[in-house]
């Protein structure tokens, strides 16, 4: 339900009596008075409750999702978009056939898109969630390969005793070879440099 539209004696009673209803907070809304409340004659005849409508905003997610059909639809591009929103976070998956334009080069298009999306799940917004964005499975596919070339690399540095330093990469994907050599006692890993350019470096422990 986004809209409610209630009576009180006065307009604070009605608006909480539609907060109620929705679920929501007041920040979450907009309030519209249709009528102030009046005592009529003598507050005896005549007399009028106040009433308001209630609209719930749209959450971030829902901004998000909106966004990322018009752009498909802009493109010409065919895919339903699933959306999984929690306190925290909001995650979008597009579903379709030839979407490939929207992952670009080591998903270097994907990345730039969730940063849109994520700038404008939470403009003129008191809630800020992180905004996360697949295309057709292609980060879980990604973490896979990078899982394996983290244990790859990892190997290599323990055995040449030397540092191994990777191509730069989104923080998304940096946290995935971090996680996958954490708690090593022969390979650390740590980030250097700035974004958009900083990677990850392997280190064999001395």
């Amino acid at each position: 339900m986004r809209e409610v539209i209630k009576s009180g004696k006065t307009v604070e009673e009605a608006v909480k009596a539609a907060l109620t209803e929705l679920g929501v907070s007041e920040e979450e809304v907009e309030v519209e008075v249709l009528e102030e409340p009046s005592r009529g004659i003598l507050g005896l005849f005549g007399s009028r409750p106040a009433k308001v409508r209630v609209v719930r905003k749209p959450t971030p997610g829902e901004k998000a999702k909106a966004l990322l059909e018009e752009i498909l639809r802009v493109m010409s591009l065919e895919g339903k978009v699933h959306l999984k929103e929690d306190a925290e976070s909001v995650s979008l998956e597009v579903e379709g056939e030839n979407l490939g334009v929207l992952i670009g080069r080591r998903g270097e298009t994907l990345n730039a898109l969730q940063y849109l999306l994520g700038l404008a799940a939470c403009r003129n917004s008191s809630v800020k969630k992180r905004v996360l964005l697949d295309v057709g499975g292609y980060r879980k596919k990604r973490e896979e390969t990078l899982r394996a070339l983290a244990l790859r690399l990892a190997e290599k540095a323990k055995k040449r005793g030397r540092n191994i330093v990777l191509e730069p990469m989104s923080p998304q994907e940096r946290r995935v070879i971090h996680m996958a050599l954490k708690g090593r006692d022969d390979i650390y890993t740590f980030s250097e440099g700035e974004e958009p350019f900083r990677k990850i470096v392997i280190a064999p422990r001395k």
